[in-house]
């Protein structure tokens, strides 16, 4: 039978929590593998384990136990969580790995198996919580674990849990005041710096727990505060765009005319006419970023035992996520026709060329967003007789983001170009994972020395955006548990209603963000006016701007704050005729720099759907052997409703304030709203063999399906208003798509031959259906015209649809041992994962296809526990892998061009000193080699980002009795 923590007797319970959490202590590294021979010892007696060996044992403990394939990790005890982030601790259990955020460097999210978040359910105490991202992963940056109790990774299906989820369910448990009746307290405060922020900042929590009335009454409260400053370099290429380029732009043509042509077009030389295939980079840059992250995370339960039959629990669980970055930095922009001097490299990237008259922009942004969520649930679970059990769950959740409506992004460019303009080029000349693109000249008229001259520089644009999303999650579970003998089965539906709401306002949907274009008189324009000295708040240095890559820079960045750029231009108006203003770019425009709706980004989501399930577990013998079987099914039906508002172009319209710039006017909108239906029946059967005490075989066999996001299923084409020439670019939803389908196999051994340790081998393979294509095409729209070549608007379209089938094949590898009574131990793993549809770069296609998010991994944790003295380091080692279709610019012609990420290895260090029972210091060392994380796309030394965001310190205290 698959093993459930939330249904453990409240003993074991006890020293499941106590003895897992070191696992998680044991580097939010060691893969959650234990449970064999600790839980047999702890059976007969209450005895609670403490350290990081303990918490591996009762780990393993689990895993043996269960029919299914379940990884667990633990706090080593309350409010011992050796991570500040939950996907930090995961990405040591075998087949998990993480992504980073890249300005904070942060876990965000978790891959298993190949499969990245959106695969991936995560429950808290056996519920969907809400996410007002719109995917169905969850961002770990906002899950505190401090004073998580349990996490546990089910990658074959727990049925009466869920099978909704192709990778793996991760079901988050939160400790309650009856896991151990009495009064329990537990503090900590740290303080943690970056080494590149150079601020000390603090986290700190406290629980409280206790029972009362004869221990039939209990409450649980905690609230933790967590901040992290970090500061980030980054290079970056906004995208590399596939095309064909015409001979007279190839460096070594002699020809005196070059207009790049499409072929067939009249009047041309053949050397005019696009018959190359190549990538350049839209847009090229450097930015650095500070970033604050403060959280406050607070629960409260209650649980109420009126008999020993009754078990009622009620939770609240709240947090508030604030994230404010701050951004400086520059940007060029090309264009593909405009490219003279090109050298292409056997792969036709361009890796050299020049761009005559580009303008230069220094950047600025200030970026808040708040992400609040809150979940509030009631569970009853009854003893009715001897055998039979039911078990009720409710709750809700909502999750929004930027519940107020407060902007949530300041941007602003600011520079020069027209007569200032440079004959710029870029240069690459290694791979993405060492190398950054550069400079080849740069400089107002091409002078370096000029580059940051405050006296030439000029307004250009504003771009100011308020994202408010809300998810609202209502869910209402029944089950029946009937227990005879070595016979379970197990009945129960369940029902569910997610909407999801989002909007944007944005300076695009009014054009007000070129309501000062240009760059002013310097540049010998009419439009833009001159940037005041006191705006500048000084200059940045790019030296040693990403340590270990090669490649130069401009010497210093601009520093300025974006919304102070914007209010000094909206103190000069003075009427439509002030000085610089853009005169005819946005209607209604009275020198309020104001955000506006924008109608394609309006969607609204209902999502229903019903559940029942049915599965039974006994225990046998095959000659002698102990043999358990867990088999049953459940049914899924969903129900979608699908709204927003519709409109189609009119016109586009250039900009006499920049070449560059392109405005579109629409239809009236209108509102556009569907349905959908779909039905599927989901089988398990999970099988275990103990050929000795010690030696297992395990074989699954199950159906699993993953729903499309939410996000994805808008009924509208939404076409931005303000685009720039040759990038014109349109997305649009599908209310009808299909939820992805696999079929799982899965086939394991184990060996369990001493005392907390353990080997371990598993193969699977997983068949995928109905995989989501992120289709992109050239397409008209509405019949505009695009002004910048008179010809029909081509607009890359990107939309999603369900296409081919896929499997996915790999072996998990693990191996956990420790020296007898030594204190020393380890706990490493390995997965190797492979597809049949990998991707082909020679493939051209717009619609080419592969399976993302595959890669291999290894972890590495080494630790010693011994008499009050924990000390750990942890290997992460993840490989290259395809991270997703599609880049910040997706112009391509041959459909969404790729984003890979490079291979990364990170170190970290822990240690955990107890001076008393009661009392303990700690200390943390993360990314201690100083490791990057990059990304590349079609070719490895076509980089999109490389950020360098530094190591972190910390060191704290913390105080339980």
């Amino acid at each position: 039978m698959s093993y459930n923590p939330i249904d453990i007797s409240s003993a074991r319970r006890r020293v499941a929590l106590a003895a897992t959490a070191s696992l998680m202590a044991l580097v939010a590294a060691t893969p959650a593998f234990a449970q064999g021979s600790a839980a047999a010892e702890a059976s007969d007696a209450d005895i609670v384990v403490t350290g990081i060996r303990g918490s591996l044992q009762r780990n393993l403990d689990i895993k043996r136990e269960s029919s299914g394939v379940v990884d667990v990790i633990s706090a080593e005890d309350i409010g011992k969580f050796p991570d500040s982030n939950v996907a930090a601790s995961l990405q040591r259990l075998p087949g998990v790995s993480i992504q980073r955020n890249g300005s904070r460097g942060e876990p965000q999210g978790i891959s298993v198996r190949g499969f990245g978040g959106d695969f991936n359910e995560t429950l808290v105490d056996g519920r969907r919580i809400s996410t007002a991202s719109g995917g169905r992963s969850v961002d770990f940056t906002t899950v505190g674990a401090d004073f998580v109790g349990q996490l546990a990774v089910y990658k074959t299906p727990e049925l009466s849990l869920s099978s909704s989820s192709i990778g793996a369910t991760l079901n988050i448990s939160y400790p309650k005041p009856f896991d151990k009746p009495g009064t329990r307290v537990a503090m900590s405060a740290s303080g943690s710096v970056q080494d590149e922020s150079g601020k000390v900042v603090p986290t700190v929590g406290g629980l409280f727990s206790t029972t009362f009335a004869d221990d039939t009454m209990g409450i649980l409260v905690d609230a933790i505060y967590t901040r992290r400053d970090t500061q980030t370099n980054r290079v970056f290429v906004s995208g590399w765009q596939g095309n064909r380029i015409a001979p007279c732009q190839i460096s070594g043509s002699a020809a005196t005319i070059c207009r790049p042509s499409q072929p067939g077009t009249p009047n041309r030389n053949p050397d005019e006419i696009k018959n190359t295939t190549a990538w350049y980079p839209q847009q090229y840059g450097a930015d650095q970023r500070y970033t604050k992250d403060e959280r406050i995370d607070g629960r409260i339960a209650f649980q109420w035992q009126p008999s020993d039959d009754i078990l009622l629990t009620i939770d609240d669980n709240y947090s508030r996520q604030k994230v404010t970055t701050d951004i400086d930095g520059f940007g060029v922009w090309f264009n593909q026709d405009d490219l003279r001097g090109v050298k292409l490299d056997g792969n036709g990237t361009i890796v050299d060329f020049t761009q005559a008259s580009t303008p230069t922009d220094f950047t600025a942004g200030t970026d808040k967003n708040i992400l609040e969520t809150n979940q509030v649930g009631l569970n009853l679970k009854w003893d009715a007789t001897e055998n039979l059990t039911f078990d009720a769950d409710a709750s809700y959740s909502k999750s929004r983001l930027n519940p107020d409506g407060q902007v949530s992004s300041e941007g602003a460019d600011i520079g020069y170009g027209g007569l200032l303009g440079t004959s710029l080029g870029v240069r690459v000349t290694g791979d993405s994972s060492k190398v950054i693109p550069e400079l080849t000249t740069y400089g107002p008229a091409g002078n370096q020395g000029r580059f940051t001259d405050q006296s030439i520089i000029g307004s250009h644009v504003t771009v100011r955006t308020a994202q408010k999303n809300s998810d609202e999650i209502k869910q209402f579970r029944l089950g029946a548990t009937w227990k005879q003998d070595d016979l379970t089965i197990k009945v129960g539906g369940r029902y569910m209603e997610d909407e999801f709401s989002l909007q944007n306002r944005n300076t695009f949907a009014n054009n007000y963000w070129q309501a000062y274009a240009g760059y002013g008189a310097p540049s010998g324009r009419t439009s833009g006016v001159p940037i005041p000295a006191s705006l500048i708040q000084g200059t940045i240095s790019t030296k040693g701007w990403i340590p270990g890559f090669s490649g130069s820079l401009p010497p210093v960045l601009l520093n300025y704050d974006a919304r102070a750029y914007s209010q000094y231009l909206e103190s000069l108006w003075v009427g439509p005729n002030t000085p610089g203003y853009n005169t005819g770019c946005c209607t209604g425009f009275n020198g309020t720099i104001d955000l506006a709706l924008d109608p394609g980004s309006v969607q609204n989501i209902l999502e229903k759907s019903w559940s029942a399930w049915i599965s039974a577990s006994f225990n046998t013998e095959i000659a002698g052997m102990p043999f358990k079987v867990n088999a049953g099914g459940r049914e899924e039906s969903t129900k979608i409703i699908s709204a927003g508002i519709g409109r189609l172009p009119t016109s586009i319209v250039g900009s006499a304030a920049d070449p560059t710039l392109l405005t579109i006017a629409f239809t009236p909108e209108q509102p556009v709203s569907t349905s959908s239906t779909y039905s599927y029946f989901l089988p398990a059967i999970d099988m275990k063999l103990e050929i000795t005490d010690k030696f297992h075989v395990r074989f699954d066999a199950s159906r699993t399906l993953t729903r499309p996001g939410l996000n994805t299923l808008t009924p509208v084409l939404n076409v931005g208003s303000g685009q720039r020439v040759g990038a014109l670019t349109a997305t649009g939803g599908n209310p009808a798509l299909k939820p992805y389908l696999a079929e799982n196999f899965d086939f394991g051994a184990e060996w369990y031959y001493q005392r907390n340790s353990y080997a371990s081998v598993n193969f699977f393979i997983k068949n995928v259906s109905n995989f989501i294509v992120a289709g992109t095409e050239r397409a008209t729209i509405n019949g505009v015209i695009d002004p910048s070549t008179g010809q029909p608007a081509q607009f890359t379209v990107s939309r999603r649809v369900n296409g081919p089938d896929a499997t996915v094949r790999g072996v998990e590898l693990a191996w956990q041992h420790v020296f007898g009574d030594s204190g020393f131990g380890f706990n490493a793993n390995a997965t190797f994962v492979e597809t049949n549809k990998p991707y082909d770069r020679s493939d051209l296609s717009t619609s080419g296809f592969a399976v993302t998010g595959l890669a291999n991994s290894a972890n590495l944790v080494a630790f010693y526990d011994k008499n009050g003295f924990e000390f750990r380091t942890a290997l992460n080692w993840r490989d290259k892998y395809l991270s997703q279709f599609g880049q910040a610019q997706n112009n391509s012609l041959y459909g969404a061009e790729p984003t890979f990420v490079n291979s990364a290895l990170q170190i970290d260090l822990s240690t955990n000193i107890r001076l008393t029972d009661q009392f303990s210091v700690f200390g943390e060392a993360l990314n201690i080699t100083n490791e990057t994380q990059s990304t590349h796309g079609r070719f490895s030394n076509q980089l999109l980002d490389v950020y360098a965001y530094g190591r972190r310190f910390t060191a704290g205290v913390r105080y339980r009795f």
